[in-house]
């Protein structure tokens, strides 16, 4: 299995702190969001390398942490030859960009480098391959109806196949939020192609999902009990460190 992490991003909302930064190597308690990231990652015994995706501006800050990074997994900076927020390939065009360059063919896990969250992901990933040769995403109870217009809001029925995807709703029919955390199935990494061949949304994944699971089966599994930060500004930074902060004491 590879694991592939979305850090090509401006995260313009959050400047200056990430005028010469990225987002995902910002400290959070006294750690880089990249380091909680890779705390998920470093158990998954099948996992055998991580493919970073950032862009042309942050690529060398990225070689620099791993140079000063121990992990098991062999990592992969990737730089996607973009050069500023308005050039960007998206979320969803990177994927189908690291999926091109690397000729990945194995499963690859996917995650976002700006959500922060304690799992422990074999449980994840062994739900996901129980569903093979479908997708699945994670998912999080946000229990909050107003704020779920933010997200992409999922519904699924008992057997966790989704029955539902909007991407920030006016009207949520529920709170279950996708986490930006998706398992491709080695049978499915072409459907990236196909999707980014129509001329479909390339930035926030979840016009992907809403277009996905009205084609095919994907499924969800809902993390429970567990803090999810997405990191998207200041005030999502200050509360994951605060939290984290506690958590330590």
């Amino acid at each position: 299995m590879k694991v592939l992490l979305l850090a090509a991003g401006y995260a313009t909302r959050l400047y200056p702190l990430t005028l010469n930064t990225p987002k995902p190597l910002l400290e959070v308690a006294g750690k880089t969001v990249m380091g909680y990231i890779f705390d998920l990652i470093e158990p998954l015994k099948e996992v055998d390398e991580v493919f970073i995706a950032t862009n042309k501006k942050f690529y060398q800050n990225f070689e620099d942490w791993k140079q000063n990074f121990s992990s098991s997994k062999k990592i992969t900076v990737i730089d996607d030859g973009t050069t500023s927020n308005e050039t960007r390939l998206g979320a969803t065009g990177d994927i189908e960009f690291v999926i091109e360059k690397e000729n990945i063919s194995d499963d690859l896990l996917v995650l976002a480098g700006d959500n922060l969250f304690k799992a422990d992901l074999s449980i994840f990933t062994n739900f996901c391959i129980s569903k093979k040769p479908s997708i699945t995403i994670g998912l999080y109870d946000i229990k909050d109806l107003i704020l779920a217009a933010s997200y992409g809001i999922v519904s699924i029925d008992k057997n966790n196949k989704i029955i539902d995807f909007k991407e920030k709703p006016a009207n949520p029919a529920s709170t279950l939020a996708a986490m930006c955390l998706y398992f491709f199935p080695k049978e499915r990494l072409g459907i990236m192609t196909r999707y980014m061949g129509m001329d479909n949304a390339k930035d926030a994944p979840g016009y992907f999902l809403e277009w996905l699971y009205k084609r095919e089966s994907v499924f969800g599994y809902v993390f429970k009990d567990k803090k999810w930060f997405d990191i998207g500004d200041k005030k999502s930074l200050e509360e994951a460190d605060k939290e984290l902060r506690k958590e330590k004491e």
